[in-house]
Parts: C-alpha cells; sequence; structure tokens
C-alpha cells in the first residue's frame, strides 16, 4: 500500500510540476578531490534527483574477451556488500528508486533515479553506494547470467538484422575494437569466468576514470556534499588509455550470407564520424534529408514510393569517440536486391553532386528545431545529454546552442560535407539472404583471403 501511495504522488507530481517547455539547462561542471569529474545541472521543477556514473568501460576495453564490459555491467545489481539480488530490487522498490546500469561500445553507466524527500533520498543513495562499491558478483548469478547470455546468442542465428549487423560492424572495423561483440562470442562467453568480471571492474570502475551527473532539485552545495559521498566509495584509480584510432576502409567489400527468406536485409555504409568532429552538424543536417527523416527523405522517395522496392528504407550517423559508422539499411525481394543497391547507390552520388533543394533544407530545419525541446523536457533526458555532453568532451553549451548551428547551415556546407566524406566507391556492402561468400564489390570473381571467415558471422555480434 505504502508503494502504492507513493508511486501515486510521484506521478501527480509529474503531471503538475513539468513545463510544457523549458531553456537549454545549465551545466555546471568541477572535479572532486581523488579525480571523479562531475557535472551538474539544477531542475527545481520536480523534487527528483537523476544521478549517473558513467566510465570509459565500454565493450571497447574488452580485449580479447568480448562481452566481458557487458557482463560485468549486468552483474553489478546481483549482489551488493550483505544483500543479493532479490533483497537490492526489494529495498530499491520500497523505496521508489530506480536503479539502472548498462553499457555500449564506448562506455558503462551505473545509475540511481530518486525523490529529493530527505529520508527516501538518504536510504536510496546509502543502497546505491553499497552496489557502487561492494559488488559481489555471486557465482550462481553469474551462471545464469551467462547461460541467458549464450542463449541469446543462439536465438541471433535466427535473426537475419542481427546477422547483417553484426557482419557490418566486423567489416568496417576489421582490426579494431569496434568490430567485436558487445554481447560476445559464444567461445568468449563460455570462457569468462567471476574474476573476469571482478578484474575489470576493480581496473575500470574508478574515480579517474569516470564522471557524475547529478540533474535535479538539489542546489549547488548540496551538489557538491553529494558527489564527494558518491566520490568516496570508488578508488582514485586511473584513466583508461585511449583505445586505437579507426582505419578508413581503403577498398569496397561485399558480404553475402546465405538465410532461407524471400527478404534480403541489407546493409550499405562506410566509417562515418566521431563527436566533436567538426562535421557533426553538417553530417547530421544532409543525413535528415537523404535518410533520416522517414517518409519525406530522399532515399524512401526513391526506394519507396517511386519503386516500391522496400516498405521501409532509413540512413544514419553513429558517432562514437572514435570514428562511428555511417549506415542505410533497407530489406527487399531477394530478385530485387541489385536494383534497390543501384538505386541507394545513385542516390548518395546524387545527394552528393546536386546536393538538396532549399525547399528540403528549411523542412529539414523545422524538423530538427521544432523537436528539440521535446528531447530535454524531462530531468532523465537532461540527464542522457549531459552524459553525452560530458564523456565526449562537448561543449557545456551544446544544448544551448544546438539549434543556433542547425539553423545556420547551408546547402554548400553540406554538400562539401558529404563530398569529403562520403565515398560511395569505398563501402561495405552486407546482403543477408543469398548464397554467395563474401566477395570484393568490385570483383565478384576473386574472393578476398578473409572470405570464408566474414561470410559466417553467426558466432560474432553488434
Amino acid at each position: 500500500m505504502l508503494k502504492k501511495t507513493f508511486t501515486l504522488l510521484v506521478a501527480l507530481l509529474v503531471l503538475l510540476f513539468t513545463p510544457l517547455a523549458q531553456a537549454a539547462p545549465k551545466i555546471e561542471n568541477w572535479t572532486t578531490a581523488n579525480g571523479l569529474r562531475v557535472y551538474y545541472v539544477h531542475a527545481p521543477e520536480l523534487p527528483m534527483l537523476d544521478l549517473s556514473l558513467m566510465f570509459d568501460a565500454g565493450s571497447a576495453r574488452d580485449g580479447d574477451k568480448p562481452g566481458l564490459a557487458m557482463l560485468t555491467s549486468a552483474m553489478l545489481n546481483k549482489g551488493a556488500a550483505e544483500l543479493n539480488e532479490d533483497q537490492l530490487a526489494e529495498q530499491f522498490d520500497a523505496i521508489g528508486a530506480v536503479f539502472g546500469a548498462g553499457s555500449s561500445m564506448d562506455n558503462a553507466s551505473v545509475s540511481l533515479r530518486t525523490i529529493t524527500l530527505e529520508k527516501e533520498q538518504k536510504a536510496a543513495l546509502d543502497l546505491w553506494l553499497k552496489v557502487l562499491s561492494k559488488p559481489t558478483f555471486p557465482p550462481e548469478s553469474f551462471a545464469r547470467v551467462q547461460k541467458l547470455t549464450l542463449v541469446g546468442l543462439q536465438a541471433e542465428k535466427q535473426d537475419p538484422a542481427t546477422l547483417g549487423s553484426k557482419a557490418f560492424y566486423k567489416a568496417l572495423y576489421p582490426d579494431h575494437p569496434y568490430g567485436q561483440p558487445e554481447n560476445g562470442t559464444e567461445d568468449s562467453i563460455q570462457g569468462l569466468a567471476v574474476a573476469d568480471l571482478q578484474a575489470f571492474y576493480q581496473q575500470y570502475y574508478v574515480a579517474k576514470n569516470g564522471l557524475l551527473t547529478l540533474v535535479g532539485a538539489v542546489e549547488r552545495k548540496q551538489a557538491e556534499a553529494l558527489a564527494e559521498q558518491i566520490a568516496a566509495v570508488l578508488p582514485t584509480g586511473e584513466a583508461a588509455a585511449p583505445i586505437p584510432e579507426v582505419k578508413p576502409l581503403t577498398a569496397a567489400k561485399t558480404v553475402k550470407i546465405p538465410y532461407p527468406s524471400s527478404q534480403a536485409h541489407i546493409l550499405v555504409g562506410q566509417i562515418g564520424n566521431k563527436r566533436g568532429d567538426p562535421d557533426y552538424f553538417t553530417l547530421y543536417m544532409g543525413n535528415q534529408m537523404l535518410g533520416g527523416s522517414g517518409f519525406t527523405s530522399r532515399l524512401m522517395k526513391e526506394v519507396r514510393d517511386a519503386r516500391g522496392l522496400s516498405y521501409s528504407v532509413y540512413s544514419y550517423f553513429a558517432p562514437y569517440k572514435e570514428l562511428g559508422v555511417f549506415e542505410v539499411g533497407l530489406q527487399t525481394k531477394k530478385e530485387q536486391t541489385e536494383e534497390a543497391l543501384k538505386v541507394v547507390r545513385d542516390e548518395i552520388s546524387k545527394f552528393q553532386q546536386d546536393g538538396s533543394t532549399a525547399e528540403e533544407l528549411e523542412a529539414s530545419k523545422k524538423d530538427i528545431t521544432g523537436g528539440f525541446p521535446l528531447r530535454t523536457a524531462s530531468n532523465s533526458q537532461i540527464a542522457n545529454y549531459v552524459g553525452v555532453i560530458a564523456f565526449y568532451n562537448l561543449p557545456l553549451d551544446y544544448l544551448e546552442t544546438f539549434t543556433d548551428k542547425i539553423n545556420v547551415l547551408t546547402r554548400e556546407q553540406i554538400a562539401d560535407a558529404f563530398t569529403r566524406r562520403i565515398q560511395p566507391d569505398k563501402m561495405v556492402t552486407v546482403i543477408v539472404g543469398e548464397e554467395s561468400e563474401t566477395k570484393p564489390a568490385d570483383d565478384a570473381s576473386k574472393p578476398k583471403d578473409d572470405a570464408q571467415e566474414a561470410s559466417q558471422p553467426a558466432a560474432q555480434g553488434k
């Protein structure tokens, strides 16, 4: 009964106090005594506090043990100090707090959302700090998580979209950590032990390798005290070494993966950009017109509307700490594969040569800037953005200046960026649903040395 009453109270507070629109949040930052970077936003509209610790501990740090970062993150709430998994869940639930943990290629995060009533906030923070500082990695829970991960990897073999994505990343990043599957391989997951997770946690979940974001109804002095309290449970440690730079592709490559389906799942793309890239906004805007705006995009109009080759087609840039990906994706009937690929490649080249129309540019600017306030309307959304800003060392006024940087872009700037950064003759193409092995895109009759390996990505994963 107490839990239901508390949940109802929080819901009513959200309805009463969530503003219809808000100015860009002011981000303040400092560093604690033991080297933990802190980013703080005062958001007094709701009596809530969002905390997130982010560490440079993503799958790019897995080394020769793919899946290590993911399993380490997944095990944090399976036991801490004297509490087991069920007790942790029950105690967070009883005070209405929300615990979160996750990992990506670049980082891992541990988060907490709590109401700022003194008793509840203290209880939630004390419990969260136990998870951060005293995870027990119980062997029985590890065995269960390990088994579930292996079941998931087996299931992925029947999912053409996942098969394609894993092969795509492997082909783009053949000698880089980004090419390894975040969820590991069957061999790597089976080879992991609790000791591996503990060692990974001890190396990377440390103050100098992390940052803390605080967004909510706490004053600056209170935020400083909270930051020191949180930093105190973390070893000082050292920042992680830089990950290797991504090497650009030097030739086109096509990967064909057999799959029993009437549809071919197609991915086309190349190495893209990274966070903080000087071309970030121009590429983002250009992609909005090319394939990022749904039914109004160039690719949708030409591939779907004009020719009926696919129900849906998209493109996007995914920037990471190092160079990320530019990806185009669609599904089509097997017999239409070559036609669909030709239309996609032609449209990319045409966009590079002719650029956008004035009407397309104006409509895309309105779409992006008009929807931007809704993406920063809640504390949790702000906290997510602040985490990105902090982790990738973006300017603190990133949110404040976002729409201005979009609005000043010109057709010429976008065409120039796409001409310099997109290379249609050096792209990776992955087709799931055909019977051929991997071959170079420019000469299908001459298999590459890695053709056999690349055509069998089922045990790999992205």
